[in-house]
């Protein structure tokens, strides 16, 4: 059966780094006991590309940001609507989500839902 994918690209102050770290990890602990299957959060430490339009250029980065990519899996669309409900009525992501106290922009926040088309 695909899985589905909710896929993240987040532009992070790097002086925001510990305190991002710190809400991801607690983020990922809600994720997967509401059911998700794998939850990662990736640091950009490569990001300089010799072909295409990097990050740094797309996102707009400025020089003191970097850029976190990250994604959850699960079984499918419908299983990722199932366990995002559950988790939007949990008191901790409540805590997490206020976006005047959030350790990065959340207005330039890529967010979206993606069907696997090739996975192994």
């Amino acid at each position: 059966m695909p899985k589905y994918v909710d896929g993240f690209v987040i532009p992070l102050p790097k002086k925001n780094r510990a305190a991002y770290l710190k809400m991801a990890q607690a983020a990922g602990k809600i994720w997967m006991e509401h059911g998700a299957l794998q939850y990662f959060e990736c640091l950009g430490d490569d990001l300089k590309v010799p072909f295409g339009q990097g990050y740094p250029k797309a996102m707009k980065l400025k020089p003191n940001e970097t850029v976190i990519f990250s994604w959850i899996v699960y079984r499918s669309r419908a299983h990722r609507d199932k366990v995002n409900a559950k988790v939007m009525q949990d008191p901790r992501i409540a805590e997490m989500c206020d976006e005047h106290n959030a350790p990065f922009d959340t207005k330039r926040m890529l967010y979206g839902g993606f069907s696997v088309m090739v996975g192994r």
